[in-house]
């Protein structure tokens, strides 16, 4: 098997050069085994440096309010005057946040993204005026880096987090976290809101686009990949930053689908399926952790002791800082009405286990939290704990050494390698969904017609977080990237190409012109989706794509021209009105700025797709199960029929070439529960022209105390074969493999049957063991 070591200049104190990131962006990887590369990149951070002496030395010489100061987290208004790029520092507001009240931390823009310069300037006053202080401690600044360093202009910018998922490329994950970790490091930010750890079950949530897509395992290793990605194997070097793991638990499953909304989770399914991915990523290293600004089981994640201490603390081990999410302390008071006060709702959180409370635009926190130590209600010991754990990620960031690390690197933003890297996911990310009659790829030569409202729009290839929180302000776009239209229009000749908008996102514009124009057309590109949302913005309360877009569906499909529909989203909106309408369905999970070229290489046949879906894709609106349901959730099943009737199944992608899957071995029929099982399978590329394949594994267990899941993911390898080309993969199993959390809230391994699947061959194997069931630990 091959080795998914970090790269060398990953591993190293020095900002990587141009030739060295072109050689990870082009080198290509034997074998993608998913396991291999989790259990490498856990274990693959370097030996933490023992910093706990000179922290209780600067701990003993600060007064409460420096302590306090140190727990709180101001946005940059409250330093600066004006906005967007006439932001300015404004010296008596910094005197006051740095000098007066110590603030440990400032995060944010307000409200565009800055350029390198305009970040330097501003940092370097901020962490001046902090050398200023009776302590001299410098500020950590945070920001979110979602998808590349979106918050600094000429940035590379990769697909959003769920577009990541759909490659199935976990090296790539890391490969392109490393290069948004080293544009962040740049600019002299130091610690990025990132990754999204939340699991996307509940596809009308509008943060779904963020998350990594519906499997825990899947979430698990691309979570790792981000982390690793991040601060590589020492965040004190100038190209690496902290990570921080949101939102801390269950945040992705509202009942109602809105953002900051109420979830009902029992705590066999929250550790089943929400808090592994947390669970891998602090072995992994990470420095800190965000608060779910929602409630699970009518607690809010800012109150709950049980899940910020009982459970991350003592059970996962986690030692390093908890901030809160936006206002979120404010909140115990309104919306949660836990805490009558915002005095209450302050002690509340902090004795819950918050160490940083991101306030973020008063000094409320300050002053009543310094009222609550002077009064005995939180303990001195409590913001000691806090402090600690602080001052803690600030030495091991290297901010006592350099609180500018890295804006020296002179490294280059958005060079033509990470552009290259970028494009590469792009590519990965784009999933064909279906091609009746080979309709792709299309011929240059052909007549096209061009219409929806996704088609001449970087700010839908994009989404939020995208140089401004909502990512809606097109202007800010980079000039040198195609949308899907203008690329078009550069392979096939503007001659060729007839544009028609059709719809806004809502509305109808020139449905009737549209029809005309196809008339001289030989295929119709229709290109539907969403426009850019991020957080409460976005949220729905239908999955079906608006009217007007189903309505121009309806009407390109009545010219009786083929038409290729390209689905531009961040979420799964619902087609099943028009899906049999098109000849070809391609998806497009937000893939970037680079998605233009991408969705348009692949349309053409200059790349072959390889994408897969990371979420079931539903046929109706009130048919969201995921791929991994119970049986008892589809009765059918079992019969011969099913119930379960998605649009487009999890794990599934086209390609222009064919695999063909044979000879699937196991090690054994039978296994004891500390006997590792080893599968092997051969893939082959029964087409003419080279693909990437994923090779997914699934196991289910046929009866179990709890009941069982239909499926789940278990191992994937995405492999490059040429025409012809046959490849053996290899497999290993353990226990951790088979259990499941069971009725204690333990996990649990049972003796029985499983089923093993890949691609379309099936095997049997027995666990035996004694005559009860044996604990087991994940």
């Amino acid at each position: 098997m091959a080795s998914f070591a970090l790269p060398l200049w990953a591993q190293e104190k020095t900002v990587p050069s141009p030739a060295a990131l072109s050689q990870e962006a082009v080198a290509p990887a034997e074998v993608l085994d998913s396991q291999q590369f989790l259990l490498n990149n856990i274990h693959s951070r370097g030996p933490a440096k023992d910093y706990s002496t000179a922290v209780e030395k600067l701990l003993s010489r600060m007064t409460p309010k420096e302590k306090i100061g140190q727990m709180t987290q101001l946005d940059i208004s409250m330093v600066c005057d004006g906005k967007d790029q006439e932001l300015k520092i404004n010296p008596e507001k910094l005197k006051k946040v740095v000098g007066e009240y110590g603030v440990g931390s400032i995060l944010n823009v307000f409200e565009e993204a800055l350029p390198l310069e305009k970040w330097h300037e501003i940092l370097g006053e901020i962490q001046a005026e902090a050398a200023r202080s009776r302590l001299k401690i410098p500020v950590l600044y945070g920001i979110d880096t979602i998808h590349g360093a979106n918050y600094i202009r000429g940035a590379t910018l990769f697909p959003q987090p769920i577009g990541m998922a759909a490659t199935w490329n976990p090296e790539l994950m890391l490969r392109s976290e490393q290069i948004a970790a080293a544009e962040t490091r740049a600019s002299g930010i130091p610690w990025t809101f990132s990754p999204v750890l939340d699991v996307g079950r509940q596809p009308l949530w509008p943060r779904f686009y963020e998350t990594f897509g519906e499997d825990v395992y899947m979430a698990k290793i691309m979570g790792v990949a981000a982390v690793r990605g991040y601060e590589g194997s020492d965040p004190a070097s100038p190209s690496h930053v902290a990570a921080c793991l949101k939102h801390y638990v269950g945040y992705s499953f509202p009942a109602s689908g809105h953002d900051r909304t109420p979830a009902l989770i029992p705590e066999t399914t929250l550790r089943e399926y929400f808090l592994p991915t947390f669970a891998e990523a602090v072995k992994a290293g990470a420095h800190s952790v965000m608060v779910n600004s929602g409630e699970v089981n009518g607690i809010p994640g800012h109150a709950n002791h049980h899940l910020l201490t009982d459970v991350l603390r003592k059970e996962l081990g986690f030692q390093g800082v908890v901030v809160s999410d936006w206002e979120d302390i404010k909140r115990l008071v309104q919306p949660h009405h836990v805490a009558a006060t915002e005095k209450e709702a302050t002690r509340i959180a902090i004795m819950a286990g918050i160490d940083m409370s991101m306030v973020p635009r008063d000094y409320s926190f300050s002053d009543l939290l310094l009222q609550l130590v002077n009064q005995g209600a939180v303990p001195m010991g409590r913001i000691d704990e806090a402090v600690r754990r602080i001052l803690t990620m600030k030495m091991e960031l290297g901010l006592f050494r350099d609180p500018l690390l890295g804006v020296n690197s002179k490294l280059q933003l958005g060079s033509p390698e990470a552009q290259k890297t970028a494009l590469q996911a792009a590519h990965e990310s784009i999933v064909l969904l279906k091609n009746t009659d080979k309709i792709l790829p299309l011929a240059p030569s052909q007549k096209i017609l061009v219409t929806g409202p996704t088609a001449d729009s970087l700010v839908s290839l994009n989404n939020g977080w995208t140089y401004m929180w909502q990512g809606d302000k097109s202007d800010l776009y980079p000039k040198d990237k195609p949308t899907v239209l203008e690329a078009i229009k550069a392979k096939a000749g503007s001659a060729s190409v007839v544009y028609v908008p059709g719809t806004t996102f809502d509305k109808e514009l020139d449905i009737a012109s549209a029809v005309d124009a196809a008339k001289g057309a030989d295929v119709v590109v229709l290109c539907l989706g969403e426009m850019s949302y991020a957080e409460s913005p976005g949220n729905i309360d239908d999955l079906n794509l608006p009217g007007p877009q189903l309505q121009l569906a309806e009407k390109m499909a009545a010219t009786g021209k083929p038409m290729v529909l390209l689905l531009i989203e961040g979420r799964p909106r619902i087609i099943h009105g028009i899906s049999a309408l098109p000849k070809a369905i391609v998806l497009a999970p937000n893939p970037g700025n680079e998605g233009g070229q991408a969705i348009v290489d692949i349309l053409f046949g200059d790349y072959n797709p390889d994408g897969r879906l990371p979420y079931t894709y539903p046929s109706r609106p009130h048919s969201l199960l995921t791929y991994d349901h119970k049986t008892s959730e589809d009765p059918e099943g079992g019969r011969g029929s099913t119930t379960f009737q998605p649009e487009f199944q999890f794990g599934t992608g086209l390609s222009y070439t064919t695999f063909q899957y044979s000879d699937l071995r196991l090690s054994a029929k039978q296994i004891m529960p500390d006997e590792p099982l080893t599968i092997s399978v051969t893939v082959k590329n029964a087409g003419d022209r080279a693909g990437k394949e994923v090779a997914q594994l699934y196991l289910t267990q046929r009866f179990a105390t709890i009941t069982p899941p239909v499926k789940r993911l278990k191992r994937f390898a995405k492999i490059l074969l040429a025409p012809g080309e046959s490849k053996a993969l290899r497999f290993t199993l353990d226990r951790n493999d088979l259990t499941f959390i069971g009725p204690a809230n333990q996990p649990l391994l049972e003796p029985g049957e499983f089923d093993l699947s890949v691609g379309d061959l099936h095997q049997v194997f027995t666990l035996i063991s004694g005559p009860a069931a044996i604990s087991a630990q994940r």
